[in-house]
């Protein structure tokens, strides 16, 4: 049974991340570019106006976390499917890149599962940022696809360094809020903690 203080915009807003996915997954079939790129920056943008909502409003829970969390993990993977279906020279010419992002996606979330018991997905800083880039990169490339290939390229370095940091956050912090900004603001902390 579902809570009526489960049904907050925040959560409406980060669900239908999800559940429009196979809108876009029909627009691409059809093979109109259009469409489909009016309905992806209209449904990625509801991942920064959940957020918005939910601090102006006073309206973050745990469950809007975890919600948003999944309907980003499904967003952004699945903008990488889009880009392999709509411009496969992308992953044509970062197709060693790829691979190694998948390598250390894939350990974030057993590191995370063996010293939780559970998968995490962090929002730190540098994983934010990388979430914007996967949109903006998938946007852009109906434009500027000779530009966009070799961001690409830049976007998964830095998705490099942010899966080593929140593996890093998993192995010598453990269990800490998913939206802790960075390593750094964890070492401040524990930093503070110890002088007082």
């Amino acid at each position: 049974m579902v809570r009526r203080d489960m049904v907050t915009i925040p959560n409406i807003l980060s669900a239908s991340r999800v559940l429009l996915l196979p809108v876009l997954v029909f627009l691409i079939l059809l093979k109109d570019k259009t469409p489909f790129l009016v309905a992806y920056v209209l449904v990625g943008s509801t991942d920064y106006f959940d957020g918005l909502v939910a601090r102006r409003f006073n309206m973050r829970s745990e469950l809007g976390k975890t919600i948003d969390s999944v309907a980003d993990l499904f967003f952004y993977l699945s903008s990488l499917v889009f880009i392999h279906i709509l411009f496969p020279e992308i992953i044509r010419l970062n197709h060693t890149l790829l691979l190694i992002f998948y390598v250390m996606f894939s350990m974030s979330f057993v590191v995370s599962w063996l010293k939780l018991g559970k998968p995490v997905v962090m929002h730190t800083q540098l994983l934010r940022l990388n979430g914007v880039l996967v949109y903006l990169v998938t946007a852009l490339s109906f434009f500027f696809l000779e530009h966009t290939i070799y961001v690409a390229s830049v976007v998964l370095v830095i998705y490099f360094v942010a899966l080593t940091e929140e593996i890093l956050i998993f192995l010598f912090f453990g269990n800490v809020d998913p939206d802790t900004k960075s390593i750094f603001h964890l070492i401040g902390s524990a930093a503070e903690q110890q002088r007082a």
